[in-house]
Protein backbone atom coordinates (compact mmCIF):
# COMPACT_ATOMS: atom_id res chain seq x y z
CA UNK A 1 0.00 0.00 0.00
CA UNK A 2 1.49 3.43 -0.85
CA UNK A 3 0.94 5.83 1.50
CA UNK A 4 0.50 9.56 1.06
CA UNK A 5 1.39 12.66 2.54
CA UNK A 6 -1.44 16.53 1.91
CA UNK A 7 -0.23 19.32 3.26
CA UNK A 8 -3.04 22.93 2.29
CA UNK A 9 -2.03 26.63 2.33
CA UNK A 10 -4.49 29.29 1.96
CA UNK A 11 -8.34 29.69 2.50
CA UNK A 12 -11.20 27.28 3.83
CA UNK A 13 -11.74 26.34 -0.05
CA UNK A 14 -8.33 24.85 -0.32
CA UNK A 15 -8.77 23.28 3.30
CA UNK A 16 -11.96 21.83 1.68
CA UNK A 17 -10.93 20.32 -1.40
CA UNK A 18 -7.43 18.69 0.21
CA UNK A 19 -10.03 16.55 2.50
CA UNK A 20 -11.62 15.47 -0.43
CA UNK A 21 -8.73 14.72 -2.30
CA UNK A 22 -7.29 12.74 0.99
CA UNK A 23 -10.75 11.10 0.50
CA UNK A 24 -10.40 10.50 -3.19
CA UNK A 25 -6.80 8.90 -2.29
CA UNK A 26 -7.74 6.48 0.81
CA UNK A 27 -10.80 5.50 -1.82
CA UNK A 28 -7.96 4.43 -4.22
CA UNK A 29 -6.64 2.56 -1.71
CA UNK A 30 -3.73 4.55 0.00
CA UNK A 31 -3.00 5.02 3.29
CA UNK A 32 -2.96 9.12 4.29
CA UNK A 33 0.12 9.65 6.79
CA UNK A 34 0.79 13.05 8.26
CA UNK A 35 2.99 15.46 5.86
CA UNK A 36 5.38 15.20 8.41
CA UNK A 37 6.36 11.24 8.13
CA UNK A 38 8.10 9.63 4.98
CA UNK A 39 5.50 8.94 1.93
CA UNK A 40 5.40 7.47 -1.39
CA UNK A 41 3.03 10.51 -2.31
CA UNK A 42 3.19 14.67 -1.39
CA UNK A 43 0.60 16.02 -2.37
CA UNK A 44 0.47 19.99 -1.44
CA UNK A 45 -2.48 22.16 -2.37
CA UNK A 46 -0.79 25.48 -2.95
CA UNK A 47 -1.97 29.33 -2.88
CA UNK A 48 -1.17 32.06 -5.09
CA UNK A 49 -3.04 34.84 -3.11
CA UNK A 50 0.50 36.58 -2.40
CA UNK A 51 3.91 36.72 -3.78
CA UNK A 52 4.32 35.50 -0.41
CA UNK A 53 1.56 32.28 -0.45
CA UNK A 54 3.46 31.57 -3.50
CA UNK A 55 6.96 31.55 -2.03
CA UNK A 56 5.53 29.08 0.58
CA UNK A 57 4.05 26.51 -1.82
CA UNK A 58 7.42 26.83 -3.46
CA UNK A 59 9.12 25.94 -0.14
CA UNK A 60 6.93 23.18 1.10
CA UNK A 61 7.28 21.76 -2.28
CA UNK A 62 10.90 21.84 -1.39
CA UNK A 63 10.35 20.62 1.81
CA UNK A 64 8.54 17.43 0.67
CA UNK A 65 11.26 16.39 -2.22
CA UNK A 66 13.77 16.89 0.66
CA UNK A 67 11.93 14.72 2.81
CA UNK A 68 11.92 11.88 0.18
CA UNK A 69 13.60 12.61 -2.88
CA UNK A 70 12.11 9.38 -4.38
CA UNK A 71 8.53 10.66 -3.60
CA UNK A 72 5.78 11.70 -6.46
CA UNK A 73 5.46 15.36 -5.75
CA UNK A 74 2.24 16.99 -6.85
CA UNK A 75 1.82 20.94 -6.81
CA UNK A 76 -1.78 21.44 -6.56
CA UNK A 77 -4.12 24.30 -7.04
CA UNK A 78 -3.91 28.24 -7.27
CA UNK A 79 -0.43 28.20 -7.44
CA UNK A 80 0.02 26.15 -10.24
CA UNK A 81 -2.74 27.52 -11.86
CA UNK A 82 -0.92 30.86 -12.24
CA UNK A 83 2.72 29.93 -12.53
CA UNK A 84 2.52 26.43 -14.10
CA UNK A 85 5.73 27.70 -16.06
CA UNK A 86 7.35 28.76 -13.37
CA UNK A 87 6.62 25.31 -11.51
CA UNK A 88 8.06 23.85 -14.37
CA UNK A 89 11.25 25.86 -14.22
CA UNK A 90 11.65 25.07 -10.44
CA UNK A 91 11.56 21.34 -10.52
CA UNK A 92 10.51 20.36 -7.28
CA UNK A 93 6.98 19.11 -8.54
CA UNK A 94 6.33 16.01 -10.55
CA UNK A 95 2.87 16.27 -11.23
CA UNK A 96 0.74 19.67 -11.92
CA UNK A 97 -2.75 19.83 -11.42
CA UNK A 98 -4.38 22.76 -12.13
CA UNK A 99 -7.82 23.73 -10.57
CA UNK A 100 -11.11 22.04 -11.59
CA UNK A 101 -8.37 19.13 -12.05
CA UNK A 102 -8.25 18.09 -8.54
CA UNK A 103 -11.27 15.41 -8.94
CA UNK A 104 -8.79 13.15 -11.12
CA UNK A 105 -5.47 13.64 -8.80
CA UNK A 106 -5.90 9.50 -8.19
CA UNK A 107 -5.94 8.48 -11.99
CA UNK A 108 -3.91 11.04 -12.61
CA UNK A 109 -1.54 9.20 -10.30
CA UNK A 110 -2.57 5.72 -11.45
CA UNK A 111 -1.31 6.85 -14.78
CA UNK A 112 1.55 8.46 -13.69
CA UNK A 113 2.76 5.46 -11.74
CA UNK A 114 2.28 3.63 -14.86
CA UNK A 115 4.11 5.64 -16.95
CA UNK A 116 7.01 5.23 -14.36
CA UNK A 117 6.87 1.43 -14.85
CA UNK A 118 6.83 1.26 -18.48
CA UNK A 119 9.73 3.79 -18.68
CA UNK A 120 12.15 1.47 -16.19
CA UNK A 121 10.68 -1.50 -18.03
CA UNK A 122 11.85 -0.39 -21.39
CA UNK A 123 15.22 0.78 -19.85
CA UNK A 124 15.92 -2.60 -18.31
CA UNK A 125 15.44 -3.92 -21.62
CA UNK A 126 17.73 -1.13 -23.34
CA UNK A 127 20.29 -2.45 -20.56
CA UNK A 128 20.04 -5.93 -21.43
CA UNK A 129 20.33 -5.70 -24.72
CA UNK A 130 23.45 -3.91 -24.26
CA UNK A 131 24.70 -6.33 -21.88
CA UNK A 132 24.32 -4.65 -18.61
CA UNK A 133 22.29 -1.92 -17.04
CA UNK A 134 22.13 1.41 -17.93
CA UNK A 135 23.05 3.97 -15.30
CA UNK A 136 21.35 7.03 -14.27
CA UNK A 137 17.66 5.32 -14.99
CA UNK A 138 15.18 7.93 -14.85
CA UNK A 139 12.55 7.88 -12.00
CA UNK A 140 10.48 10.34 -14.06
CA UNK A 141 10.63 12.17 -17.29
CA UNK A 142 12.52 15.65 -16.31
CA UNK A 143 9.60 18.03 -17.15
CA UNK A 144 6.81 17.78 -14.35
CA UNK A 145 3.62 16.52 -15.45
CA UNK A 146 1.08 19.10 -16.23
CA UNK A 147 -2.76 18.66 -15.71
CA UNK A 148 -3.68 22.37 -15.99
CA UNK A 149 -6.60 24.05 -18.11
CA UNK A 150 -7.81 26.85 -19.35
CA UNK A 151 -9.56 27.94 -16.12
CA UNK A 152 -11.35 31.22 -17.46
CA UNK A 153 -12.84 28.94 -20.31
CA UNK A 154 -14.76 26.53 -18.38
CA UNK A 155 -18.39 26.44 -16.64
CA UNK A 156 -18.14 22.89 -15.10
CA UNK A 157 -18.37 23.04 -11.45
CA UNK A 158 -15.77 20.53 -10.23
CA UNK A 159 -17.47 17.62 -8.45
CA UNK A 160 -15.69 17.24 -4.84
CA UNK A 161 -17.22 16.19 -1.44
CA UNK A 162 -16.01 15.07 1.62
CA UNK A 163 -18.08 12.68 4.18
CA UNK A 164 -15.79 13.42 7.38
CA UNK A 165 -13.57 16.73 8.24
CA UNK A 166 -10.44 17.07 10.38
CA UNK A 167 -12.61 18.67 12.62
CA UNK A 168 -14.76 16.40 14.69
CA UNK A 169 -17.79 18.69 14.65
CA UNK A 170 -18.18 21.24 12.25
CA UNK A 171 -17.48 20.70 8.59
CA UNK A 172 -17.41 23.02 5.65
CA UNK A 173 -19.67 22.25 2.39
CA UNK A 174 -17.57 24.24 -0.83
CA UNK A 175 -21.14 25.47 -3.29
CA UNK A 176 -19.44 27.24 -5.28
CA UNK A 177 -16.00 28.35 -7.07
CA UNK A 178 -14.69 30.98 -8.98
CA UNK A 179 -15.29 35.03 -8.74
CA UNK A 180 -16.39 37.60 -11.31
CA UNK A 181 -15.07 40.87 -9.03
CA UNK A 182 -12.06 41.49 -10.58
CA UNK A 183 -10.88 43.33 -7.73
CA UNK A 184 -7.78 45.25 -8.65
CA UNK A 185 -5.52 44.07 -6.02
CA UNK A 186 -6.91 40.42 -6.34
CA UNK A 187 -5.14 37.53 -8.33
CA UNK A 188 -8.15 34.68 -7.79
CA UNK A 189 -10.10 34.97 -10.47
CA UNK A 190 -7.38 34.18 -12.82
CA UNK A 191 -6.71 30.80 -10.70
CA UNK A 192 -10.12 30.15 -10.11
CA UNK A 193 -12.02 31.55 -12.89
CA UNK A 194 -15.62 32.86 -13.45
CA UNK A 195 -18.22 32.00 -11.09
CA UNK A 196 -19.14 28.54 -11.07
CA UNK A 197 -22.44 26.92 -9.21
CA UNK A 198 -22.55 23.79 -7.40
CA UNK A 199 -26.09 21.61 -7.59
CA UNK A 200 -28.40 22.30 -4.77
CA UNK A 201 -29.17 18.53 -4.67
CA UNK A 202 -25.88 17.76 -4.67
CA UNK A 203 -25.33 20.26 -1.56
CA UNK A 204 -28.09 18.99 0.49
CA UNK A 205 -26.92 15.28 -0.34
CA UNK A 206 -23.16 16.20 1.39
CA UNK A 207 -25.10 18.01 3.99
CA UNK A 208 -27.18 15.33 5.38
CA UNK A 209 -24.32 12.94 4.79
CA UNK A 210 -22.59 15.21 7.31
CA UNK A 211 -24.85 15.27 9.55
CA UNK A 212 -25.52 11.85 9.58
CA UNK A 213 -22.70 11.21 10.62
CA UNK A 214 -22.64 13.44 13.79
CA UNK A 215 -21.68 17.07 12.38
CA UNK A 216 -23.63 19.69 14.43
CA UNK A 217 -22.66 22.25 12.31
CA UNK A 218 -22.28 23.32 8.67
CA UNK A 219 -20.14 26.57 6.95
CA UNK A 220 -20.94 27.25 3.72
CA UNK A 221 -18.22 28.27 1.88
CA UNK A 222 -17.16 29.32 -1.41
CA UNK A 223 -14.71 31.57 -3.40
CA UNK A 224 -17.39 34.20 -3.77
CA UNK A 225 -20.91 32.37 -2.47
CA UNK A 226 -22.93 35.44 -2.74
CA UNK A 227 -22.75 35.18 -6.91
CA UNK A 228 -23.88 31.51 -6.01
CA UNK A 229 -26.82 30.57 -8.87
CA UNK A 230 -25.92 33.66 -10.46
CA UNK A 231 -24.49 31.26 -13.56
CA UNK A 232 -27.41 28.93 -13.19
CA UNK A 233 -29.71 29.24 -16.43
CA UNK A 234 -32.60 31.09 -15.58
CA UNK A 235 -35.55 28.61 -15.21
CA UNK A 236 -33.42 26.67 -12.98
CA UNK A 237 -31.39 29.36 -11.13
CA UNK A 238 -31.42 28.97 -6.97
CA UNK A 239 -29.91 31.92 -5.46
CA UNK A 240 -27.92 31.72 -2.36
CA UNK A 241 -30.44 32.35 -0.03
CA UNK A 242 -32.54 29.66 -1.60
CA UNK A 243 -30.10 26.84 -0.87
CA UNK A 244 -30.08 28.19 2.89
CA UNK A 245 -33.54 28.08 3.27
CA UNK A 246 -33.09 24.23 1.91
CA UNK A 247 -30.19 23.51 4.21
CA UNK A 248 -32.14 24.67 6.87
CA UNK A 249 -34.84 22.07 6.75
CA UNK A 250 -31.83 19.41 6.69
CA UNK A 251 -33.25 16.77 9.52
CA UNK A 252 -30.68 16.86 12.45
CA UNK A 253 -29.04 20.42 11.01
CA UNK A 254 -28.16 22.35 14.56
CA UNK A 255 -26.08 25.03 13.05
CA UNK A 256 -25.63 26.74 9.99
CA UNK A 257 -22.51 29.42 9.00
CA UNK A 258 -21.96 31.34 6.40
CA UNK A 259 -18.57 32.33 5.07
CA UNK A 260 -17.18 35.79 3.45
CA UNK A 261 -20.37 37.43 2.31
CA UNK A 262 -20.30 40.19 -0.39
CA UNK A 263 -21.89 43.52 1.13
CA UNK A 264 -24.22 44.10 -1.41
CA UNK A 265 -26.55 40.60 -0.75
CA UNK A 266 -27.38 41.91 1.97
CA UNK A 267 -30.74 43.20 1.10
CA UNK A 268 -33.90 44.26 2.71
CA UNK A 269 -35.16 40.69 1.57
CA UNK A 270 -32.46 38.94 2.10
CA UNK A 271 -31.74 39.53 5.90
CA UNK A 272 -35.76 39.15 6.56
CA UNK A 273 -35.66 35.15 4.87
CA UNK A 274 -32.47 34.70 6.69
CA UNK A 275 -33.39 35.90 9.67
CA UNK A 276 -36.34 33.56 9.56
CA UNK A 277 -34.21 30.64 9.35
CA UNK A 278 -33.99 28.08 12.87
CA UNK A 279 -30.11 26.89 12.60
CA UNK A 280 -28.46 30.26 10.80
CA UNK A 281 -25.90 32.08 13.11
CA UNK A 282 -25.91 35.50 13.64
CA UNK A 283 -22.25 35.42 12.27
CA UNK A 284 -21.90 37.72 9.11
CA UNK A 285 -18.43 38.42 7.86
CA UNK A 286 -18.75 41.22 5.73
CA UNK A 287 -15.81 42.10 3.05
CA UNK A 288 -15.09 45.75 3.53
CA UNK A 289 -11.31 46.52 2.81
CA UNK A 290 -11.85 50.32 3.23
CA UNK A 291 -13.72 52.74 4.64
CA UNK A 292 -12.71 55.26 2.35
CA UNK A 293 -15.01 55.51 -1.23
CA UNK A 294 -12.07 56.98 -2.98
CA UNK A 295 -9.31 53.72 -1.94
CA UNK A 296 -12.77 51.28 -2.22
CA UNK A 297 -13.11 52.99 -6.14
CA UNK A 298 -9.30 52.03 -6.82
CA UNK A 299 -9.84 49.01 -5.32
CA UNK A 300 -12.48 48.08 -7.90
CA UNK A 301 -15.17 47.58 -4.75
CA UNK A 302 -18.71 47.69 -6.07
CA UNK A 303 -20.41 49.55 -3.02
CA UNK A 304 -19.71 52.76 -0.79
CA UNK A 305 -18.90 53.27 2.94
CA UNK A 306 -22.61 54.06 3.23
CA UNK A 307 -23.53 50.97 1.38
CA UNK A 308 -21.62 48.89 3.73
CA UNK A 309 -22.88 51.07 6.83
CA UNK A 310 -26.64 50.03 5.60
CA UNK A 311 -26.49 46.30 5.33
CA UNK A 312 -25.04 46.02 8.70
CA UNK A 313 -28.03 48.37 10.14
CA UNK A 314 -30.55 45.68 8.30
CA UNK A 315 -28.44 42.60 10.51
CA UNK A 316 -28.62 44.60 13.69
CA UNK A 317 -32.49 45.57 12.99
CA UNK A 318 -32.91 41.71 12.54
CA UNK A 319 -30.69 39.92 14.63
CA UNK A 320 -29.55 41.02 18.52
CA UNK A 321 -26.00 42.18 18.57
CA UNK A 322 -25.23 39.71 15.35
CA UNK A 323 -21.33 39.13 15.38
CA UNK A 324 -20.48 41.11 12.33
CA UNK A 325 -16.73 40.46 10.91
CA UNK A 326 -14.51 41.89 8.31
CA UNK A 327 -11.02 42.15 6.41
CA UNK A 328 -9.62 45.50 6.29
CA UNK A 329 -6.49 45.84 3.35
CA UNK A 330 -4.30 49.24 4.88
CA UNK A 331 -1.57 50.37 2.25
CA UNK A 332 -3.40 49.96 -0.51
CA UNK A 333 -1.75 51.98 -3.44
CA UNK A 334 -2.33 55.13 -3.42
CA UNK A 335 -3.66 55.58 0.31
CA UNK A 336 -3.01 58.60 2.05
CA UNK A 337 -3.18 59.64 5.53
CA UNK A 338 -6.18 61.42 5.16
CA UNK A 339 -7.94 58.09 3.15
CA UNK A 340 -6.69 55.84 6.08
CA UNK A 341 -8.38 57.77 8.83
CA UNK A 342 -11.19 57.71 7.16
CA UNK A 343 -11.15 54.17 7.29
CA UNK A 344 -10.46 54.51 11.03
CA UNK A 345 -13.39 56.70 11.72
CA UNK A 346 -15.55 54.42 9.72
CA UNK A 347 -14.15 51.39 11.89
CA UNK A 348 -15.13 52.80 15.16
CA UNK A 349 -18.30 54.15 14.05
CA UNK A 350 -19.79 50.81 13.12
CA UNK A 351 -19.14 48.98 15.70
CA UNK A 352 -17.34 45.45 14.29
CA UNK A 353 -16.56 42.57 15.96
CA UNK A 354 -13.26 41.45 14.64
CA UNK A 355 -10.99 42.84 11.71
CA UNK A 356 -9.05 40.42 9.91
CA UNK A 357 -6.22 43.12 9.29
CA UNK A 358 -3.63 42.98 5.86
CA UNK A 359 -1.42 45.35 4.95
CA UNK A 360 -1.43 45.26 1.32
CA UNK A 361 0.53 42.82 -0.63
CA UNK A 362 1.75 43.59 -3.87
CA UNK A 363 0.50 40.91 -6.32
CA UNK A 364 2.52 40.30 -9.61
CA UNK A 365 -0.66 40.00 -12.57
CA UNK A 366 -3.09 42.62 -11.05
CA UNK A 367 -3.52 46.02 -11.94
CA UNK A 368 -2.62 47.11 -8.43
CA UNK A 369 0.81 45.86 -8.64
CA UNK A 370 1.29 48.95 -11.71
CA UNK A 371 -0.72 51.06 -9.76
CA UNK A 372 1.62 54.53 -8.40
CA UNK A 373 2.18 55.69 -5.24
CA UNK A 374 3.00 52.40 -3.84
CA UNK A 375 2.66 52.66 -0.03
CA UNK A 376 6.16 52.01 2.35
CA UNK A 377 6.03 49.05 4.46
CA UNK A 378 6.91 50.87 7.49
CA UNK A 379 3.61 53.13 6.81
CA UNK A 380 1.94 50.07 6.01
CA UNK A 381 3.50 48.33 9.44
CA UNK A 382 2.48 51.13 11.33
CA UNK A 383 -1.40 51.45 10.22
CA UNK A 384 -1.77 47.97 10.62
CA UNK A 385 -0.64 48.00 14.22
CA UNK A 386 -3.00 50.72 14.82
CA UNK A 387 -6.01 48.53 13.04
CA UNK A 388 -4.94 45.75 15.19
CA UNK A 389 -5.11 48.00 18.24
CA UNK A 390 -8.45 48.43 17.53
CA UNK A 391 -9.82 45.19 16.80
CA UNK A 392 -8.46 44.50 19.94
CA UNK A 393 -10.68 47.26 21.97
CA UNK A 394 -13.75 46.05 19.81
CA UNK A 395 -13.48 42.60 20.02
CA UNK A 396 -13.26 42.53 23.70
CA UNK A 397 -16.08 45.12 23.94
CA UNK A 398 -17.87 42.30 21.77
CA UNK A 399 -17.47 39.62 23.90
CA UNK A 400 -17.94 41.15 27.13
CA UNK A 401 -21.45 42.34 26.52
CA UNK A 402 -22.42 38.97 26.50
CA UNK A 403 -21.28 38.35 30.17
CA UNK A 404 -23.84 37.10 32.45
CA UNK A 405 -25.88 35.60 29.55
CA UNK A 406 -26.70 31.95 29.25
CA UNK A 407 -25.48 30.97 25.79
CA UNK A 408 -25.61 27.53 23.73
CA UNK A 409 -21.89 26.50 22.83
CA UNK A 410 -20.90 23.79 20.80
CA UNK A 411 -17.74 22.28 22.51
CA UNK A 412 -15.05 21.44 20.34
CA UNK A 413 -11.67 21.16 21.76
CA UNK A 414 -9.26 21.32 24.25
CA UNK A 415 -7.42 24.46 25.47
CA UNK A 416 -5.05 25.55 28.24
CA UNK A 417 -5.32 28.86 29.31
CA UNK A 418 -3.06 30.04 32.61
CA UNK A 419 -2.16 26.80 33.07
CA UNK A 420 -5.37 24.60 33.50
CA UNK A 421 -7.26 23.00 31.04
CA UNK A 422 -10.46 23.80 29.48
CA UNK A 423 -13.13 22.07 26.73
CA UNK A 424 -13.96 24.98 24.57
CA UNK A 425 -16.13 26.04 21.74
CA UNK A 426 -18.18 28.72 20.12
CA UNK A 427 -21.46 30.45 20.72
CA UNK A 428 -23.49 30.79 17.48
CA UNK A 429 -21.99 34.26 17.49
CA UNK A 430 -18.85 33.17 17.41
CA UNK A 431 -17.77 34.32 20.63
CA UNK A 432 -15.23 31.76 22.58
CA UNK A 433 -16.51 30.35 25.71
CA UNK A 434 -15.37 27.14 27.80
CA UNK A 435 -15.55 24.75 30.42
CA UNK A 436 -13.08 22.73 32.43
CA UNK A 437 -11.81 20.51 30.77
CA UNK A 438 -14.18 17.32 30.63
CA UNK A 439 -13.27 14.80 27.34
CA UNK A 440 -17.09 13.07 27.57
CA UNK A 441 -18.65 16.67 26.92
CA UNK A 442 -16.12 16.81 23.47
CA UNK A 443 -18.85 17.54 20.67
CA UNK A 444 -22.01 18.38 22.71
CA UNK A 445 -23.55 21.16 23.02
CA UNK A 446 -23.88 22.61 26.22
CA UNK A 447 -26.39 25.54 27.76
CA UNK A 448 -24.48 28.03 30.45
CA UNK A 449 -23.99 31.36 31.78
CA UNK A 450 -21.25 33.35 30.41
CA UNK A 451 -19.60 34.58 33.81
CA UNK A 452 -16.55 35.79 33.01
CA UNK A 453 -13.53 36.01 30.90
CA UNK A 454 -10.85 33.14 31.66
CA UNK A 455 -7.91 35.62 29.54
CA UNK A 456 -9.14 38.30 26.59
CA UNK A 457 -10.51 35.67 24.13
CA UNK A 458 -12.31 33.06 26.28
CA UNK A 459 -15.03 33.53 28.23
CA UNK A 460 -15.81 31.10 31.38
CA UNK A 461 -19.48 28.98 30.80
CA UNK A 462 -21.14 27.60 34.03
CA UNK A 463 -24.41 26.32 35.26
CA UNK A 464 -23.96 23.79 32.47
CA UNK A 465 -26.53 21.62 30.95
CA UNK A 466 -26.99 19.37 28.08
CA UNK A 467 -28.35 20.34 24.96
CA UNK A 468 -30.30 17.33 23.33
CA UNK A 469 -29.38 16.44 20.17
CA UNK A 470 -31.12 17.39 16.95
CA UNK A 471 -33.84 15.23 15.70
Amino acid sequence: MRKAALHNLGCKVNAYETEAMGQLLKEAGYEIVPFEEKADVYVINTCSVTNIADRKSRQMLHRARKRNPDAVVVAAGCYVQVAADSLQKDGAADILIGNNRKKDLAVILEEYFAGRRKTRRAVETAGQAVGGELPGTPAAAPNAQSCVIDIAKTREYEALSVSATAEHTRAFIKIQDGCNQFCSYCIIPYARGRVRSRGAAEILEEARTLTAAGYREIVVTGIHISSYGTDMPEGERVELIGLLEMLDRVDGLWRLRLGSLEPRIVTEDFVRRIAALRTICPHFHLSLQSGCDATLKRMNRHYTAAEYAAGCALLRKAFDRPAITTDVITGFPGETEEEFEQTVSFLRQIGLYELHVFPYSRREGTRAAAMPDQVEEAVKKERSARLLALNREASSAYRRSFLGEEKEVLMEEKVTADGAEYLAGYTREYVKAAVPWDGRKQGRILRGRLTEMINEELALLTNVSDVADPV
